[in-house]
């Protein structure tokens, strides 16, 4: 039982190696800088910096829209394995298709790119709510944390393969650059497919009581995603955490998928950018571990709050960023503090829902995330649009942090979860 368990953990865990290297080499590696410079080169680089934003803001509102709906479908068809499937292929798929496109096809890359993370965004939906299925209060912490640990670990790990066929293709026999990148996609797409499949194959999803099958049930989950908006008014933990949730977490998703491209704005080489982005990586690896050992002494909120504290202090200190070294600086605060506000939020999160809720919460928690990563990239992207000024854009994100460290201060763990409990 233990061992079945502990393999379960494990699998579970994986998908975090799987997907990350999607978010590492495409989202926040390459894809900005073969945008900027392959795609929509020809360009001013606040015209592609927007370019961009919208790109996210539109992969974010398409998942924010069906999340909801889609948590609920699940929970009471017993199909969110089934959903991660989907959106994994999609993810897939559309990654791999980044190779066909050509130079100066901004268009076609946005329009490959925003598939495949709405791939990206809605597995993470199910993989998140199977959190319950493989892991017990106690170790809730610890599990959420080696998902992001070995997210970290595995889309760096691969991310370093990516980087070196980029600064040196003539050793993998590949002409130039260019082609290295797109290549990068390709391996993306087989490394995110290939180790899914212990999820899919060892991770076992609990019967839902009286469940239907997922085409007899879309009805029903749409009458169960208006229940969810009745549920909240009861659970007001929960409300107050989402309005938390969703104001720090687009700060930190603005900075994760804006950061090259506001690097590459400032005029730093590619190469220096992505090393970078390389470090964040290693770092993140042991910090998200070492943030769960601290939720543990210290308690989660207070974890979350350090954690929003710190990414305020990036934000200050980005803004006046100007040599190459000052992007190294804090590329390695973010390593410390990403993996752990990323984890954390999930397993407290799941502490303060019902448990045979957890996927249709779970949307409403992906869908408040996305549609607050639509402001952030949009008012970054349009602020620098606008004044000309990459700068004004990152400082814009300080207020998300303010407003959500506000917010969070004032939830009640214990109280949200003896209300959920009694909610069942």
């Amino acid at each position: 039982m233990v061992l079945d368990q502990k393999r379960s953990i494990l699998s579970w865990a994986l998908y975090d190696w799987a997907d990350s290297a999607f978010a590492t080499t495409v989202m926040a590696g390459f894809f900005p800088v073969f945008f900027k410079e392959y795609w929509a080169g020809a360009g001013a680089p606040e015209q592609s910096t927007f370019y961009l934003g919208l790109a996210n803001s539109a992969a974010s509102i398409i998942v924010a829209v069906l999340s909801p709906f889609l948590g609920a479908v699940a929970d009471r068809g017993s199909s969110r394995k089934k959903f991660l499937m989907l959106f994994t292929f999609l993810g897939v798929v559309m990654t791999g298709a980044l190779w066909l496109v050509g130079q100066g096809n901004w268009q076609m890359a946005v329009l490959f790119y925003v598939c495949s993370s709405v791939g990206f965004f809605g597995g993470n939906i199910f993989y998140d709510s199977l959190l319950t299925s493989v892991s017990s209060d106690r170790k809730m912490d610890f599990t959420s944390s080696l998902g992001y640990a070995l997210g970290y670990i595995g889309g760096g790990l691969l991310f370093l393969v990516n980087v070196i066929m980029y600064l040196k293709p003539h050793l993998f026999g590949i002409p130039d650059g260019a082609t290295a990148i797109r290549i990068s996609f390709l391996t993306v797409a087989l490394w995110w497919g290939c180790f899914s499949l212990p999820l899919f194959f060892f991770v076992k999803e609990p019967d839902v009581s009286g469940g239907t099958e997922t085409g007899s049930s879309l009805a029903a989950g749409w009458r169960q995603l208006a229940a969810t908006f009745r549920d909240l008014r009861h659970l007001r933990v929960v409300a107050l955490f989402l309005a938390a949730y969703w104001l720090y977490i687009d700060g930190v998703d603005t900075i994760i998928k804006m950061a090259v491209d506001y690097g590459k704005s400032l005029g730093f080489e590619s190469s220096s950018l992505l090393t970078a982005l390389l470090m964040v990586q290693f770092i993140a690896f042991p910090a998200a571990l070492l943030y769960g050992k601290i939720a543990e002494a210290v308690g989660t909120r207070r974890a979350l709050l350090a954690a929003i504290a710190g990414y305020g202090i990036i934000t200050i200190l980005g803004f006046f960023m100007t040599m190459k070294w000052h992007f190294f600086v804090l590329a390695g605060m973010v390593g410390l503090f990403q993996g752990g506000i990323q984890a954390l939020s999930r397993s407290f999160y799941t502490r303060i829902i019902p448990v045979d809720k957890s996927a249709q919460f779970f949307g409403f928690y992906n869908m408040l995330g996305k549609f607050a990563a639509v402001i952030g990239p949009a008012m970054m992207g349009s602020i620098a649009f606008v004044t000309g000024n990459v700068r004004y854009g990152i400082l814009s994100i300080l207020v998300l942090f303010i407003l959500g460290g506000l917010l969070l201060s004032r939830v009640d763990v214990r109280k949200g979860r003896d209300v959920a409990d009694k909610y069942l």
